[in-house]
């Protein structure tokens, strides 16, 4: 998805086909659910039509975050449409951190998921990328997820999903969790990286986590491998300027700007701001690394290490180009990150 590249109702087309094809299960996890009058009476008719007919729908979002965050701050899902949805539903406190999924598992057989909440914004000006994956086996994986925080209904008690490979077809997939797994998928990302060959492909709206973070700064200094992508500019000089003035992380800058000095383009999105407006952030969480892919809901970020969270990873030469390719259309848009109006 691009900003602007396609309509809010074909994205809640997307929405209703895949609610409609529910028979006996809708397990959704959602960071941020709030939509306007044209499309929150599609997205409330198609659950509660699966509700008529007997497929069993919870329904998990997130509440609050009492944590100081750098960009931007938590979202406020419309608990009022989720109470109008007419099914069971819980708010997870995002205590420490954020409940930062946007998944849905279908009758423990199929998975929507990637990096799109539900939206306006996030339809219609925003780069996101979703994926459907149809497979028992990974959707297991997502179904142990949501069982934790639906029980624990605490973000720092989940993310403890086993992230051991599974076959769907010729692949081997993998389902990645967080917090329980954050540390170890910000290795597996820098790993994929210092081992590609050919070319790296990243969209993250920041890039903080310290593996992630340390290995494109090596390769952005040998200068010898295909390493490109796109950030969201606002958000990446809101790190800086808290880098700046927490000693505790200025150890990261030199790396962050040199690895921002690199082939990186930064959308010029529009900064937050209090009592709302536009929300074009780019969005898109994304790497590919040869021909393996990552992508979900973690930014390449320290604060995502610890928020719950969750990624795909598959290796698929095909499916990586046509990602590789998104990520080149993507920065193309956007001119190069520029570090002269970061707050001092």
């Amino acid at each position: 998805m691009t900003d602007g590249g396609q309509s809010g109702e074909d994205v809640v087309g997307w929405i209703e086909d895949f609610v409609g094809g529910a028979r006996r299960t809708l397990d959704f996890a959602h960071y941020d659910l709030h939509v306007g009058p044209a499309h929150a009476p599609r997205i409330r008719e198609a659950i509660r039509a699966a509700a008529a007919r007997g497929v069993a729908v919870r329904f998990l979002y997130n509440l609050d975050h009492r944590n100081p965050i750098p960009v931007p701050p938590p979202a406020e899902p419309d608990a009022e449409l989720i109470a109008s949805f007419d099914v069971p539903a819980r708010a997870i406190a995002g205590v420490p951190d954020l409940m930062h999924h946007k998944y849905v598992v279908r009758d423990g057989e199929t998975v929507w998921t990637g990096s799109m909440n539900w939206t306006d914004d996030s339809f219609t000006r925003q780069e996101n990328v979703v994926a459907i994956v149809g497979s028992a086996p990974f959707a297991a994986r997502y179904a142990e997820n949501f069982g934790e925080l639906w029980t624990t209904r605490a973000v720092e008690q989940t993310g403890r999903v086993s992230p051991n490979p599974l076959r769907i077809g010729d692949r081997e997939v993998r389902a990645w969790f967080t917090p329980g797994y954050g540390e170890a998928l910000s290795t597996r990302i820098a790993k994929a990286i210092a081992s590609a060959r050919r070319r790296v492909r990243i969209c993250s709206p920041v890039i903080t986590a310290a593996p992630v973070l340390s290995i494109l700064a090596q390769v952005v200094s040998e200068g010898e491998l295909d390493l490109a992508g796109c950030v969201d500019q606002p958000q990446v000089h809101g790190v800086i300027h808290q880098w700046r003035q927490n000693g505790n992380v200025a150890w990261k800058l030199p790396l962050l700007e040199r690895v921002m000095r690199g082939q990186f383009s930064g959308k010029r999105s529009e900064p937050w701001r209090p009592g709302g407006g536009l929300h074009n952030f780019m969005h898109a969480k994304l790497t590919v690394a040869d021909d393996v892919v990552f992508l979900g809901s973690y930014n390449l970020s320290r604060s995502g290490e610890r928020n719950a969270e969750n990624v795909l990873e598959l290796k698929d030469a095909q499916l990586a180009d046509r990602l590789a390719v998104y990520v080149d259309g993507v920065r193309a848009r956007y001119p190069r990150f520029a570090f002269h109006d970061v707050t001092r």
